[in-house]
């Protein structure tokens, strides 16, 4: 017999039971049989019979997903799941539980409620015999607890007790006693006993105490610098970034955890994320600090910093090291890097075309799309997609490209990880955690496991690279001493001021500038900001932890709950006159969480969030695009007002000038509501509302005041950015 099949869904509406709601979809497998002997005699071509002679039968089975319940509920699925045919639950489940539960409470349902057969109301089991029971009970808890050991053994990590894994131990040894899962339970008990609590970020650790002895911090010679080849400080940086990136625990990247990272109690929370940003860190302040901190250093000297900088980041490029990428580029579009003219004009014409089409990479131009697609593209490639659109330049990227091929070693790819927060941030803010009922809504779960998927998917990735730490080289990287804004800015006027009364004539320095503005803004003016000196830090921390923009909190890193962060976007040769594509959010956030902004940037601009428009002055709307009637319900976004809600976005005026907080409103929200939430996610108090007035920035000198009950949503400017100001009444 030949046998063939078609399938199709249908949606088969909700099933609710006793503390659960379940989505239906009816799967219709049409299978066609025919028996192929005798088929030509029939009138078929080959084996294939003609339509008359086929039977046709079709079997129609159902899928249930869980979409909200509560906590036993969700853990009792973890059993019945397969038999549902939801097969990717047990992995959403243990990548996002810890958003609503801890692995004790887990745990201790699924061994004491459900592995204790005396007291189970699994009612799959009904019909079984005692054994059958037993034997299938046994065999699903071993499933689970075999898949959170293989994929979240790091849930388990509870020193100095261990409650959770001598707890699983004694469950293994009265139920499944000398089996594999004993042997491996006790092996992990052991490993996390012996090993000693090492800081996080070990290696990339840029303070004193990562230092050799007798070391100490220095700023950068500009010849040990030089010394190192493009290429070596790439695979450096890479090789630090890999390390880092691996050891990231996803959960962590949940918007729910990592809004809570400020609270003084969370000082330790997600440390492989915190790790991440040192690192980053490190980076865009080493930049800056090889580029500014030889006061005597030439223009032509400086160029070829520069220069060499964009090559190294051309180099991270090919070996899709994003992370570095990015914050290489974001320390050029700094303020103190930008802002030096002279400098920038002694960059070779080459070089310069080189650093646009990297900078290209993470244009803000429909949320970042072109960064988020090239990096799904090549996350499991073996070898960077490299295009230029410059001759000489596509000869070397394809040279360098061999030599890595020629090598017969796969590239893995480290992404920039602030674009899988704020997507995390975005949805943690936009979606419900709990539904009617009081149900925990795992829909919004199943949302935040698409972005974690992909998170584990990059980790994977970088098992393929294949590179050697360089000792020499980390032990400089380590011994940079940064500059602070004020250094850096200091620095960049000296330097700028040297240039200009440098060797250029007013009409060579005319041409330079026409052929910089040429390359970057097509036929407009070169035009550079009005400068402004640096203020302090808006957030706390000493002068030594406040650092050059472009070192610093990112909207994608703070863009949360509790702590949503926008950085004033930064000018870069590449448009000082529209909002940085780069510079606007590329920094990272510091250790403490604080927030470190270049007040020498004069430009404004606002970070394109999840959903939302690029381009200020074309918002999308529900019209835009045809968009099925089957397709899900938008998202809240940034930007766009959609389905009576939306997110803007609330500063506090004076204070915290450059720290917003990202707020969901609807359409029944009035003034009140809205200014007592801001206050508190501010950590200020809700009952000084009466004390403040809610402000829309419309443009540098436009403001839209909201009388004290009007509505936001209504009210608002909605063809303008969605940023308001809490400001004292006088």
């Amino acid at each position: 017999f030949l046998l063939s099949w078609q399938t199709t869904f249908q949606d088969g509406g909700e099933e609710v039971e006793d503390g659960a709601v379940y989505n239906v979809t009816l799967k219709k497998v049409q299978i066609q049989q025919a028996a192929n002997k005798g088929a030509r005699w029939l009138g078929g071509e080959g084996d294939q019979l003609p339509p008359e002679h086929t039977v046709r039968q079709y079997e129609t089975s159902k899928i249930r997903a869980i979409k909200a319940g509560t906590l036993e509920k969700l853990v009792e699925n973890l059993l019945t799941a397969f038999g549902d045919a939801d097969f990717s639950y047990i992995s959403i489940f243990l990548a996002t539980y810890r958003a609503f539960a801890s692995p004790r409470a887990v745990l201790e349902l699924l061994l004491d409620r459900f592995g204790n057969l005396e007291t189970s109301s699994h009612g799959e089991m009904a019909n079984l015999n005692s054994l059958e029971s037993e034997m299938v009970l046994r065999a699903e808890i071993a499933s689970v607890l075999r898949a959170w050991l293989d994929q979240c053994s790091e849930d388990f990590r509870e020193p100095p007790d261990y409650m959770c894994l001598l707890k699983l131990l004694d469950y293994l040894k009265n139920n499944m006693p000398n089996s594999d899962m004993e042997s491996r339970v006790q092996n992990l008990l052991k490993q996390f006993q012996n090993q000693e609590v090492e800081a996080v970020d070990g290696f990339c650790s840029t303070s004193s105490s990562g230092l050799l002895d007798g070391e100490e911090l220095e700023i950068s010679n500009p010849e040990e610098f030089s010394s190192f080849q493009d290429h070596v400080v790439a695979e450096q940086l890479t090789y630090m970034d890999v390390m880092l990136f691996r050891r990231v625990v996803p959960y962590h990247c949940l918007g729910s955890i990592w809004s809570q990272r400020d609270k003084k109690e969370n000082k330790n929370l997600a440390p492989t994320i915190r790790a991440t940003i040192t690192q980053f860190n490190a980076v865009t302040k080493c930049v800056i600090s090889t580029i500014l901190g030889t006061r005597e250093l030439k223009i032509q000297q400086r160029a070829k910093i520069i220069e060499k900088w964009i090559n190294i980041a051309h180099e991270c490029r090919i070996l899709k090291n994003f992370s570095s990428l990015r914050a290489i580029i974001s320390a050029l579009q700094s303020n103190s890097i930008y802002r030096l003219k002279t400098t920038w004009m002694f960059v070779s014409k080459d070089v310069l075309l080189m650093y646009e089409e990297l900078s290209e990479i993470f244009s803000d131009h429909d949320n970042y799309l072109t960064s988020r697609e090239l990096l799904m593209k090549e996350a499991t490639s073996k070898f960077a997609n490299l295009d230029s659109s410059e001759k000489e330049n596509q000869k070397k990227s394809q040279k360098r490209l061999q030599l890595q091929k020629n090598k017969g070693v796969m590239q893995g790819t480290v992404p920039y990880l602030g674009t899988f927060l704020t997507d995390l941030i975005m949805l943690d803010t936009a979606l419900q955690d709990y539904v009617e009922g009081g149900l925990i809504n795992f829909e919004k779960r199943r949302r935040e496991f698409e972005v974690i998927a992909q998170i584990k998917l990059l980790q994977s990735s970088c098992n393929s690279y294949c590179l050697v730490p360089d000792q020499k080289f980390i032990q400089w990287f380590r011994r940079q001493r940064h500059l602070t804004e004020e250094e850096s800015y200091k620095l960049s006027r000296e330097a700028e001021s040297a240039a200009d009364t440098n060797i250029l004539s007013p009409k060579s320095q005319k041409s330079m500038v026409k052929r910089i503005s040429t390359l970057f803004l097509g036929t407009d003016v070169f035009t550079p900001p009005k400068e402004q000196p640096p203020k302090s830090s808006p957030v706390g921390g000493s002068s030594g932890e406040s650092t050059d923009s472009a070192s610093v909190s990112s909207c994608e890193f703070n863009h949360s709950e509790t702590e949503d962060v926008c950085v004033t976007p930064i000018s870069s040769p590449e448009d000082p006159l529209k909002k940085s594509s780069v510079g606007s959010d590329k920094g990272y956030d510091s250790d403490k969480g604080s927030i470190s902004s270049d007040k020498g940037s004069s430009s404004k601009g606002s970070i394109s969030d999840p959903g939302s428009g690029s381009d200020a002055g074309s918002i999308p709307t529900r019209d835009s695009g045809s968009v099925p009637s089957s397709a899900p319900k938008a998202l809240p976004v940034y930007n766009r007002q959609s389905e009576g809600s939306c997110i803007i976005r609330v500063s506090m005026d004076g204070l915290h000038a450059s720290v917003y907080k990202s707020i969901l409103i609807t359409n029944q929200d009035r003034i009140p509501d809205v200014t007592q939430r801001a206050l508190l996610k501010h950590n200020l108090e809700p009952d000084a509302a009466e004390d403040y007035e809610l402000v829309q920035v419309i443009s540098e000198d436009k403001e839209l005041v909201f009388p004290r009950d009007a509505n936001v949503f209504y009210g608002m400017n909605s063809h303008v950015n969605f940023d308001f100001i809490l400001r004292k009444k006088a």
